[in-house]
C-alpha cells in the first residue's frame, strides 16, 4: 500500500502562539514529528500542510520540501481536519499520485516515535476505516463521568455505576498522535464518522499532546529528566 504521511501544522495558536516551531529542549516542536515521519517514509511521501511561511521555512531547514501552502480558508479556528486531508489528497491526485492510506500525525505529540507509527500501521488490515492511537482514559462513563438530567441533577453517564474503578470496563480516549486512515473510506465520509476502527494503545507519557502552557512545561520536564539520566 502507498502511504501519505500528512502533518497538519496551522500557524495560529491561541494557547501557545507559534507552538509548532517553538523550541522544545532546543529543537522546534515540529521536528519531533518530522523525525517520526522520516523513520517510516521517504521524504517524497511526507506532506506538511500549513498556512504559515515561518513553519514552511523551519520545515525546509529540516530538509523537507513543503509542496503547497494551505489556503487561508482551511486555516481558520473553525477549519476541520477532514477538509485539510481532502485538500492534500486532491493536490497529489492532480499530480497523478494516488495514495491508499493517509497517516495523519499532529505536530504536538513530541513523544510519538517512528516505532509507534510502524506498530500502528502493522495493525491495519483490509476492511478497516482507521487505526487510531489511544490511551487509557482517567475519566470513565461507568465511574466518574456524569451528565445533568432534566431536573438539574447529576446522573452517571453510562450504567448504574460501580463502587470501584477496577470493576468498570476500560475506557479509551484518542490521544491525537496517530491516525492511519483508509483513503477510500475518507472519500465517503469524514474520519469522525468512521465505524470500523481499531485501537493502537500508547502509554500516558508517549500520549502527551501539547495544547497548553502546562503541557509544554510537562514535556520540558520529561525531556530534561531523561537527558540527565
Amino acid at each position: 500500500m502507498r502511504d501519505l504521511i500528512l502533518i497538519t501544522a496551522r500557524g495560529g495558536s491561541k494557547g501557545l502562539p507559534g507552538k509548532n516551531i517553538r523550541p522544545l529542549n532546543g529543537r522546534p516542536l515540529i521536528y519531533y514529528t518530522l523525525d517520526a515521519a522520516c523513520a517510516v517514509a521517504a521524504k517524497d511521501n511526507i506532506c506538511v500542510s500549513t498556512d504559515s511561511d515561518d513553519i514552511i521555512r523551519v520545515v525546509n531547514q529540516y530538509g523537507i520540501d513543503v509542496p503547497f501552502k494551505r489556503p487561508a480558508a482551511l486555516a481558520a479556528d473553525t477549519s476541520g481536519s477532514y477538509e485539510v486531508i481532502l485538500h492534500a489528497l486532491n493536490y497529489y491526485e492532480q499530480q497523478g499520485i494516488r495514495y491508499d492510506r493517509v497517516i495523519l500525525l499532529q505536530p504536538t505529540s513530541p513523544f510519538r516515535t517512528g516505532a509507534h507509527v510502524r506498530d500502528a500501521v502493522a495493525l491495519y488490515e483490509p476492511g478497516l476505516d482507521m487505526v487510531v492511537s489511544v490511551k487509557i482514559s482517567k475519566a470513565n462513563p461507568y465511574f466518574n463521568l456524569f451528565e445533568e438530567n432534566k431536573d438539574g441533577l447529576l446522573t452517571r453517564s453510562k450504567g448504574v455505576g460501580n463502587a470501584r474503578r477496577q470493576d468498570c470496563p476500560v475506557a479509551y480516549e484518542y490521544n491525537g498522535a496517530i491516525y492511519v486512515m483508509n483513503v477510500e473510506s475518507l472519500k465517503v465520509r469524514p474520519h469522525t464518522e468512521f465505524s470500523k476502527i481499531k485501537k493502537y494503545l500508547m502509554s500516558e507519557r508517549d500520549s502527551l499532546d501539547i495544547d497548553t502552557k502546562l503541557d509544554w512545561l510537562v514535556a520540558e520536564a520529561i525531556l530534561s529528566e531523561e537527558d540527565a539520566l
